[in-house]
């Protein structure tokens, strides 16, 4: 218990603004409840600022939390009194969830809520568009083809709507997971695994059959997705990040199932295999001739009775697709990610087309049950190259932080880090290409681009696979996706601008489980007293937010220390 008010690690503001001070006690147990109905937004020292919106509150009320429990854990951190006008919203929003719902009655699409909220939603032109009849004072029938914009622009309107109103079973297929004893490459489900799963099918009622799970990398979202597929036994269409992640789902399920090569195809690049279940890229499906063409593949979703869609690596949706899954709200789909962040607001949109968050398992979590590496975080701060002070002084905003991001000084700092982890497998990562070529130069490293043929590519990540090669520097081809299991090591020269979804899935190429101590080392190189500060710290938000700590490392500006110092 804490007797000492002061000491207390957190300060709500009437804004749903939340400060939390790790210099106190107990800060990181206060941030591992904050973040079940929270978002970080920024940090400053030791003060990180984390916000409560519509969308956290909703996925924690899915979740099962309530706003006596909110309250009562803001409440429990609180170093100050819960301000009234932050408890009265918190109860309001949250009190909207399950308030409005779908169900299908007599072949009727049928929105259901108090008169209330229906008289309140139904002034909105968008909303009335959608209805057809006010049936009774509580009840609305709707236009069919409206399910997904409708639940959308519920959403925008601060309604979040349950949907009941069910799925179509789509194709049968026959599938079952192969059982395999422990001294035959064990395939057993994880008890995280296994749960995500029952919460996604929710025992085949109304209520399951969309949403979205989240384990970090490494944890085994495509097992679930696997799991999933063979649980509903229906045709499935995955949607995927890359050609190298289509080869991977393929792999897996020849693998973990009983289906055959004939039944699983593959629906990128120059390949067109519809088949019983169809792994296909989002590049594929936005494609077109021009920007005023109709998308070529976007009919894949039609050309096969899905009964389950799977969207890989939900966080990168391209729009386009957003809209395609607003006409297949009566197919079931599961969303697949190592985090929700969208850098582009798109957040609503996942929520209400793909579904609320199911199930969420914080990193930390994953590490302490070693199902994912341990990963030390170091940002080191290199001074700016002395031959680009004076073009970086005269440079535009956009232009400095690129200066910054290819500063030659951090080749040296690269070189020496080569040195203290001889022989550990290494990721060179980085975002611009001219830098990454001379990088590979200097080293004798390969590289690998989105200018590698596919071929060549799958050939470099089998080398490092089987230690061939123990360096690879790559560019943010390899952001997503990618299964490069053995990688001990990763050393970020550069990204995009303040991603925080990349720095995360950059990191997560390294959680793969390891042999021995189990750990891996995650460097970012920043240029100091630059923009490019401003935007690493945007970067490391997420992994902040998930009990992570970036040891921070600044190298004198007297280059022939330089090398010194990153020895220490």
């Amino acid at each position: 218990m804490m007797h000492n008010l002061h000491e207390r690690p957190i300060i709500v503001q009437s804004d749903l603004l939340v400060l939390l001070d790790e210099s106190k006690p107990m800060a990181q147990q206060a941030r591992e409840k904050l973040v079940l109905f929270m978002d970080a937004v920024k940090r400053a020292g030791s003060i990180h600022t984390y916000r409560m919106t519509l969308l956290t509150l909703w996925n924690a009320a899915a979740a099962g939390i309530t706003a006596d429990e909110v309250v009562g854990l803001l409440t429990k951190y609180g170093r100050y009194e819960l301000p009234f006008q932050a408890e009265a919203t918190i109860r309001k929003l949250i009190g909207r969830y399950g308030k409005l719902w779908l169900s299908s009655e007599s072949g009727k699409l049928m929105l259901h809520g108090e008169a209330s909220i229906i008289d309140e939603v139904i002034t909105h032109q968008s909303i009335m568009s959608c209805v057809t009849m006010r049936s009774e004072a509580t009840a609305c029938e709707l236009n069919d083809s409206c399910r997904g914009a409708l639940k959308q622009e519920l959403t925008r309107l601060g309604y979040p709507v349950i949907d009941l109103a069910g799925y179509h079973l789509g194709e049968e297929l026959a599938i079952q997971l192969k059982n395999r004893t422990l001294s035959d490459r064990s395939f057993v489900l994880r008890e995280y695994q296994q749960a995500a799963v029952e919460l996604f099918y929710k025992e085949g009622t109304v209520q399951g059959g969309s949403g979205v799970i989240v384990l970090p990398c490494g944890a085994g979202k495509t097992i679930v997705g696997i799991a999933a597929l063979a649980r509903l036994g229906r045709a499935t269409l995955i949607l995927t990040s890359n050609s190298t992640s289509v080869k991977q789902w393929k792999d897996e399920l020849l693998d973990k199932t009983s289906l055959t090569d004939p039944e699983v195809g593959q629906y990128c690049g120059t390949l067109r295999q519809v088949r019983p279940v169809t792994i296909a890229t989002y590049n594929m499906l936005t494609h077109r001739k021009s920007k005023d063409a109709p998308f070529t593949h976007m009919k894949l979703f039609s050309e096969r009775d899905w009964g389950l869609i799977i969207y890989d690596e939900v966080h990168l949706l391209p729009a386009p697709v957003f809209r395609m899954t607003a006409d297949i709200q009566a197919t079931r789909r599961l969303g697949l990610t190592a985090t929700l962040v969208r850098e582009d607001g798109c957040a609503e949109d996942v929520y209400s087309l793909i579904g609320p968050k199911q199930y969420d398992m914080q990193w930390k979590t994953a590490e302490a049950g070693s199902y994912i590496a341990s990963v030390s975080c170091t940002e080191i701060r290199v001074p700016l190259h002395a031959n680009k002070e004076a073009l970086y002084a005269q440079a535009s905003a956009r232009s400095k932080l690129r200066l910054a991001a290819e500063n030659p000084g951090k080749i040296p700092v690269v070189q020496q880090l080569l040195r203290e982890h001889a022989g550990k497998p290494t990721l060179i990562i980085g975002q611009y290409l001219n830098q990454l070529h001379e990088l590979s130069a200097e080293l004798g490293a390969p590289l690998l681009t989105g200018e590698v043929p596919h071929q060549e590519r799958q050939q470099l990540y089998d080398r490092f696979k089987s230690g061939q090669i123990s360096v690879l520097i790559v560019s943010k081809v390899a952001n997503f996706a990618v299964d490069l299991p053995d990688a001990a090591v990763a050393i970020q020269l550069s990204g995009s601008f303040g991603s925080r979804q990349e720095e995360a899935q950059r990191i997560g190429r390294l959680l793969r489980p390891k042999a021995g101590s189990n750990r891996a080392w995650f460097y970012t190189i920043v240029t100091d007293q630059t923009k490019e500060t401003e935007f690493a710290l945007k970067r490391q938000l997420f992994m902040l937010e998930q009990g992570y700590q970036y040891e921070r490392l600044s190298l004198p500006h007297n280059k022939n220390e330089v090398a010194e110092a990153a020895a220490q």
